[in-house]
């Protein structure tokens, strides 16, 4: 018996001792003003166990498992009671909870909501309580959605379209007018000329939300008009959280194809870099003689054989797609401060396959009542690409008392290897038929550093934010290669100058990003409520160096018919032109002088803002920005009649007023009324004398020096409703007009294949937005896990076209087809005429299932603006359709399955030359088909 006792107490106090607790931990959030509540109260009902927030917001309970109910409170503040809060031993439950303002009564008011209906109305809080008009991706909707990174998730929101399923653009506005930032701060992506970042190098499980905001205040940077994208990682995770992901991906007509086109690169070339076999095999200053200089050609030979001999395209078998994740996050006290990390490692390989894809230009006949379109050229083939994305991201937080500070590494590396053989009919500029075979590597590399601090005074009345950033941006185009033979008459194969020799391309690209800001708000009161006075400043430096090194293959007393059309022939040993036998091919160098520059930008800003409440309805921000923009030019052309150096090209000092007007109508119910001006500029490549061309389509981009920046004018008008358990109704209008918007056209009459940047004198752009998300609760209680997201844009743009002398509108009037009329005012270029978003969810948090079907489509958009013979591209509409499907497993539903499909309804991408009364024809023809993934992720 006493035995029973003894073993008894031992397991009673080892079950004491070994007792694990839980956690719930999250923010207090200002209803009114989207700020933190700091000093607020945090108390367990029906006991004295509670605490405080900080001065961030934040607050952190222990608990005993078991189901609780927690009271928030801040004075002057209605008080908000959670319950239903289940806390399991060794987890964390985040609960992020927002108060608002109390009226004015004797009676203490207490609101009542369950802990999961709490965690679904907190996804539109930030949207709701902003003063600016934006759509917010929480990452619980980004869960519902089944996206393992941004670009899958952000579809759902209002007006957003995701091109090449990794650039964002809103409102139908192309790249020039969407920015991309990275916690408040500017960021270059992947390619240097974009504003926006690709956003499928983000995975969902570090990020606390995306925040899409489509109306400009002071604080923004003034650069943008469709949007901004503000992408906000986690700082302080609630728990210790560790993840893996793997997931395979299958296309069946571009996977497991023995015809798939590559060819023989480095060893390192599935990391994503090359590992010097691409690297240029002399030095760039090197001297190549020809060889008729007898005195020098004795080491052209040896030059030649430098050169990698792999000419040709070859035949493969296709790997399916796979990518592989883990991140990590955790916290840890530091005696009474509070250090968060965060960290993940993700990889992405991507294997493409076009087969019988398509490149065409195009043009009218000379001929007024000929209507058909005429090719310049026409390329039909096929399209290997292998595209290795690796990722890097580490955070470190530190919170004191009264301070925070923040630092986040990211690094990202991307290498992309494509081999293409295709047919190329040419009629007008050069009568010939050709086969070609272009091998090409890209490799770009971005490295950012995020250092930011966040300091308050005693009461948390005066917060100070800080932040240095700088970046370093390197792309690489390492030994691209294209060969052409002529298809002779006798079925044999030759090389010609007519044609073009073999050529070998190394490009470089390095820019060096610098910014650094500061903001400083203040709150107080006025006209007796409470608002914030907000200023602060910019510094941003970015400089770009560009150079090319151009060589071909020549051949001197050389047959080439004797080749037999292998382009891996002509750096033969046997063929390779020596001093012995004074025949065969050899390199020679091409400088390009307007291929090399440097250029600079440099932006100072301020802004003051006053957030306000004037009366008990209405609440308002005013703000001015100041921009001073200036950029510094370096380089040539290639006459070298054109010298340019450091030359100021833009000296621009700019203010950028902004209002922004909130009516509460209702507690759930607002009205918006917002203007701005704001600014798209010209990239480092448009405003340059550069000619770069693209060896797969021959399309040669030619800069333009003589570009101004565009100015914008916005006006946004909103009605919103928001109801319970997450769901919402909203209708949106908005007016834009640009002065001096730059546009992409054909460079001049004579040259189809040449594009370049312009100013147009205006456009104007009017959009009706709408958006409802709905439960079908109100059918049966059983359906409320299935829902409807619908968002639709319609947009209309009118440009006025240029007029005088070999400007736009002549150009068209020239060139008109018999009956055509031309009309002074065009759509412009770069904006769809509407925007489809809509997705059927299916989310029982219970059984760990999670589904849903999405659709996104946009409509048909001007591509390239047309310039005499040259007639309009547009862009077809592609219908995206996909379904994925989701279910954890396991007790604590670590474990979860996830199963993709996209472009179900099989679609293909298009771009489409356009002509009165004439027949379309491809400017560019793709077919993606349709590809499934299945995935396994795992939270430990």
């Amino acid at each position: 018996m006493l035995k029973k006792n003894l073993l008894a107490i031992f397991l009673i106090l080892a079950q004491w001792c070994f007792a694990q607790t839980g956690s719930v931990s999250g923010k207090l959030l200002d209803g009114e003003f989207n700020e933190v509540l700091p000093f607020a109260n945090v108390l367990v009902k029906g006991t004295t166990i509670g605490t405080t927030t900080d001065f961030d917001g934040a607050y952190s309970v222990e608990l005993e498992p078991g189901t609780y109910t927690l009271v928030f409170s801040f004075l002057g503040y209605t008080s908000k009671e959670i319950t239903d809060i289940v806390v399991e031993a060794g987890k964390t439950v985040d609960l992020n909870v927002t108060l608002y303002p109390a009226s004015n009564q004797l009676d203490e008011v207490v609101v009542t909501t369950t802990v999961r209906k709490n965690t679904e109305a907190s996804v539109l809080n930030l949207q709701k309580n902003s003063v600016v008009l934006m759509d917010g991706l929480s990452l619980e909707s980004m869960k519902t959605a089944g996206a393992t990174n941004i670009a899958s998730a952000i579809r759902r929101v209002p007006g957003v379209s995701v091109q090449d399923g990794k650039y964002v653009y809103v409102r139908g506005l192309g790249d020039r007018y969407t920015k991309s930032i990275l916690n408040g701060m500017d960021i270059p992506g992947l390619d240097p000329d974009k504003n926006t970042v690709q956003m499928d190098i983000f995975p969902t499980n570090i990020l606390e939300n995306v925040i899409v905001l489509k109306s400009a205040s002071a604080e923004l940077p003034a650069d943008f008009t469709g949007g901004v994208v503000n992408i906000v990682t986690k700082d302080f995770p609630s728990q210790k959280q560790m993840s893996f992901s793997a997931s395979i991906g299958y296309n069946p007509s571009m996977h497991f194809k023995d015809n798939y086109l590559s060819y023989q690169g480095g060893a390192t070339d599935f990391l994503g870099f090359d590992d010097g076999t691409r690297a240029l095999p002399i030095a760039s200053n090197q001297f190549i003689p020809n060889p008729s200089d007898t005195q020098n050609n004795v080491i052209l030979d040896v030059i030649t054989r430098r050169f990698d001999k792999t000419m040709a395209a070859e035949q493969q078998t296709s790997k399916p797609n796979f990518n592989l994740g883990f991140s990590y996050g955790n916290q840890f006290n530091v005696g009474e401060n509070t250090l968060g990390v965060i960290a993940s490692l993700d990889y992405k390989n991507t294997t493409t396959f076009y087969e019988g894809f398509e490149n065409g230009i195009y043009q009218k006949a000379p001929e007024s009542d000929v209507y058909e379109l005429r090719f310049d050229r026409r390329q039909r083939g096929d399209l290997g690409s292998n595209n290795v994305l690796a990722s890097a991201l580490a955070g470190l937080s530190y919170k004191t008392g009264k301070s925070k500070y923040k630092l986040n590494l990211l690094h990202i590396h991307n290498g992309e290897s494509r081999a293409a053989f295709f047919n190329q009919r040419t009629e007008i500029s050069n009568a010939i038929d050709v086969v070609k075979d272009n091998l090409e590597y890209t490799e770009r590399s971005i490295s950012n550093a995020l250092l930011s601090g966040k300091h308050t005074s005693e009461d948390a009345s005066f917060v100070t934010e800080w932040s240095l950033s700088p970046t370093y941006t390197s792309v690489q185009d390492k030994d691209v290669r294209l060969t052409t033979f002529v298809i002779d008459d006798a079925d044999g194969y030759s090389i010609s100058s007519d044609a073009g020799f073999p050529i070998r391309l190394w490009r470089d690209l390095t820019e060096i990003n610098a910014v650094g800001k500061i903001d400083f708000s203040k709150t107080y009161e006025l006209f007796g409520n409470k608002s914030k006075f907000n200023f602060g400043g910019l510094y941003s430096y970015k400089n770009r160096d560009y150079s090319i090194y151009n060589y071909n293959i020549a051949f001197f007393n050389f047959n080439t018919s004797s080749l037999n059309g292998d382009p891996n022939a002509i750096l033969l040993d046997e063929n390779i032109w020596t001093r012995d036998n004074n025949s065969g091919s050899y390199v020679r160098g091409n400088f390009q002088p307007a291929n090399t520059f440097s250029s600079e930008q440099n932006t100072i800003a301020g802004y003051v803002s006053n957030e306000f409440k004037f009366a008990e309805k209405f609440k308002a921000v005013l703000g001015l920005r100041v921009e001073q923009f200036t950029t510094y030019f370096t380089g040539q052309n290639n006459t070298g009649t054109e010298v340019y150096d450091n030359e100021k090209t833009i000296d621009k000092l700019n203010l950028f007023p902004s209002s922004n007007l909130i009516y509460e109508i209702k507690d759930n119910m607002n009205v918006r009324v917002s203007y701005s001006r704001t600014t798209a500029r010209p990239s480092f490549k448009e405003l340059s004398v550069v000619q770069i061309p693209d060896l797969l389509t021959g399309i040669l981009f030619l800069g333009n020096l003589d570009l101004k920046p565009t100015y914008i004018d916005n006006f946004d008008l909103r009605y919103e409703i928001y109801g319970s358990d997450a769901q919402m109704f909203a209708l949106s209008g908005f007016y834009k007009k640009f002065t001096d918007p730059i546009e992409i056209v054909a460079y001049n009459i004579t040259a189809p294949n040449q594009f370049t940047p312009r100013n147009a004198p205006s456009a104007k752009v009017f959009g009706v937005e709408f958006e409802s998300r709905k439960n079908f609760g109100f059918i049966s209680e059983s359906l409320k896990d299935l829902s409807l997201n619908l968002n639709l844009s319609i947009i209309d743009s009118k440009i006025d076209m240029a007029r005088g002398e070999n400007q736009e509108y002549e150009s068209r009037q020239i060139f008109a087809r018999d009956g055509e009329t031309i009309e002074g005012t065009r759509q412009l270029q770069g904006q769809s005429p509407f925007l489809i978003n809509a997705g059927l969810n299916y989310n029982n948090r219970d059984k760990g299932i999670e589904t849903g079907v999405f659709y996104n489509v946009q409509g048909k958009t001007l591509e390239v603006v047309g310039f005499g013979q040259n007639p309009d591209v547009f862009t077809q509409p592609f219908n995206s359709l996909n379904f994925n499907f989701s279910k954890t497993f396991g007790e604590l539903q670590r474990s979860k399955i996830t199963l993709k499909a996209n472009n179900i309804l099989d679609d293909n991408r298009e771009s489409l030359y356009k002509s009165y009364n004439a027949a379309k024809q491809n400017f560019s023809f793709r077919k993606p088909g349709v590809s499934f993934s299945l995935g396994y992720s795992l939270t430990f």
